[in-house]
């Protein structure tokens, strides 16, 4: 979103994309804390370089440890490793997948390596954005035809004689180049380089009324603070972005999906009946994201909180009543 922060908040979620962002490898993990394995076992997550995607593995890992004994770890992977992982029995899970239909053929369809979990009850999207002061300045700029007549205004150092449009971590799934060519734009894709620097840049314009166009997505807290507004595409339709060179519509929406390997799921056992039950709301998402990126909580911390004002919920995924 890939699938794919701020002044002071900065330090917290940029401390989470630093680990994702370091070039780690299949191999690399980092203890995740918790339970004792004995009644559930090793459980290894993916956790892949956005905050969304931390604070479902925050609950998830907490649940299995405090309430399934298991032996969490987390291993810090950006999405096609995580992937990787599947075949060598280092990752177990994918908590939040975006679309990647091209990784679903490859390692579920081909190699059999991994299988589909279901849904995570979160729905995503994903596009382009200006801060909300444009939109006061200039109502029209939400059309997508209008960007070229604006496009003096997003010129940067990195962009030259063409407008910027900043897009995040190049890992996220992007087709923005391809969109910026195949609508015959006067843009540049230029890459902010993580998840903190796409949103400290969104929030510098929208304090200081500079012009900025970015790649955006939801479920993402930061629209809590910032209500972005999202640019119009040429609507999306299905099949309209099948050829990744010649994409010129807009993203589809997205049903938020779990991967796991095959050997996992053919084990059966507590984690993966708690994957398999694991859902919840982009409300949800964003507020243990609040949580971490905002109030500087740990990630343990935030599952900790959210779980105790949540007990119904996860006792739907354990499968027993609340006491």
């Amino acid at each position: 979103m890939t699938t794919k922060v701020r002044g002071t908040v900065l330090l917290a979620v940029a401390a989470l994309t630093l680990a994702a962002c370091s070039g780690a490898k299949v191999g690399d993990s980092s203890s995740g804390g918790g339970g004792g394995g004995k009644n559930c076992g090793d459980f290894n997550i993916a956790i892949n370089p956005w905050v969304g995607y931390e604070a479902d593995a925050a609950v998830v890992a907490y649940v299995a440890a405090t309430d399934l004994g298991c032996n969490v770890t987390k291993k810090d992977l950006k999405e096609e490793v995580a992937w990787q992982g599947f075949g060598t029995g280092e990752v177990d899970v994918v908590l939040e997948n975006w679309g990647h239909d091209d990784l679903k053929k490859k390692y579920i369809d081909n190699q059999k390596t991994a299988v589909r979990v279901g849904s995570t009850g979160n729905t995503g999207t994903i596009g382009w954005y200006v801060p909300p002061w444009m939109v006061e300045q200039y109502p029209d700029i939400t059309d997508y035809k209008n960007l070229d007549k604006y496009a003096e205004l997003f010129k940067t150092s990195e962009s030259g004689n063409q407008g910027q449009l900043l897009d995040g971590d190049p890992s996220f799934v992007t087709n923005d180049a391809a969109l910026v060519k195949n609508l015959g734009l006067n843009f540049k894709v230029v890459y902010a380089g993580s998840e903190a620097a796409l949103i400290q840049s969104f929030r510098q314009a929208e304090k200081d009324r500079k012009p900025m166009l970015g790649y955006f997505y939801e479920p993402q807290w930061f629209l809590l603070e910032v209500r972005l507004k999202k640019v119009d595409l040429p609507p999306y339709k299905p099949g309209c972005d099948a050829d990744a060179e010649k994409v010129a519509c807009d993203y589809p929406p997205y049903d938020l999906d779990k991967i796991a390997s095959k050997k996992f799921a053919d084990a059966g056992g507590p984690a993966w009946d708690l994957v398999k039950n694991f859902k919840w709301t982009n409300d949800d998402q964003n507020l243990v994201a609040k949580y971490i990126a905002v109030d500087k909580m740990t990630p343990e911390d935030a599952a900790q909180k959210w779980v105790k004002d949540n007990r119904d919920k996860v006792d739907a995924w354990l499968n027993k009543s609340s006491s």
